[in-house]
């Protein structure tokens, strides 16, 4: 029986670095609460809408989220509008599950910002949205497997490309498995440098899981800010 592991997880402290960046005894499950529930927000309103990963942040009791996006400009908003609404709600949510659970000194600030992902291309959650997209409109899912391939593996940086699809593929009465791969993917290269990611697609013949793996070279020096 094989044993998988998240292939970032499997890199924490050697090529990758932690998304929620604190540490504290005392408040730790508190905070954890807090994490997901900001990404389970921020994703519900970014749906497919070119959102990356979500970076966390603490000093004490003050809180800083950096979102990377393929699409600032949605977040943003005109005059930064769009940026000063999202800030209100998550405030909003952050006060709630702290006024709930009386925890914290009573005074915390929240910092958001954006950070623009130059090369969507390159990125595995960016490529699974599309994909998922691909397929909620009815697109053959061989050839939506065969266009993402075929736009990440003509970038530069990229060694590898592997895509994984699971489900009712095009409405078939049995689920199956297909995937495609060029190049190559090192899964347990510890240096090697694999950005992967999950994404669900809802077609009307039910859930289909998509998993893509995208090898940029080797590492050789520790990258992540232990």
């Amino acid at each position: 029986m094989g044993h998988k592991i998240h292939p970032k997880n499997f890199r924490l402290g050697i090529i990758e670095n932690w998304q929620s960046r604190w540490l504290n005894k005392r408040f730790f499950r508190f905070f954890l609460e807090e994490d997901l529930e900001i990404r389970e927000f921020l994703t519900k309103q970014y749906h497919r809408l070119g959102l990356g990963e979500v970076e966390i942040e603490r000093s004490g009791d003050n809180l800083s989220i950096i979102m990377n996006s393929a699409k600032p400009g949605l977040i943003i908003g005109r005059g930064g509008t769009g940026l000063t609404d999202l800030k209100v709600k998550l405030e909003k949510i952050v006060g709630k599950l702290r006024a709930q659970n009386h925890y914290g000194s009573g005074k915390w600030e929240l910092k958001l910002s954006v950070s623009e992902i130059k090369k969507p291309e390159n990125d595995a959650q960016i490529v699974a949205q599309n994909i998922a997209a691909d397929l909620e409109k009815r697109m053959p899912f061989r050839r939506a497997m065969k266009t993402a391939l075929e736009k990440v593996s003509n970038q530069k940086d990229v060694l590898g490309v592997k895509i994984n699809l699971a489900g009712r593929l095009n409405g078939s009465e049995m689920a199956r498995r297909e995937w495609l791969a060029k190049g190559k993917v090192p899964l347990q290269t510890l240096r090697a440098n694999v950005d992967y990611a999950q994404e669900e697609a809802l077609t009307t013949y039910g859930k289909i899981g998509i998993k893509v793996w995208i090898y940029k070279g080797e590492i050789f020096e520790n990258r992540a800010k232990i």
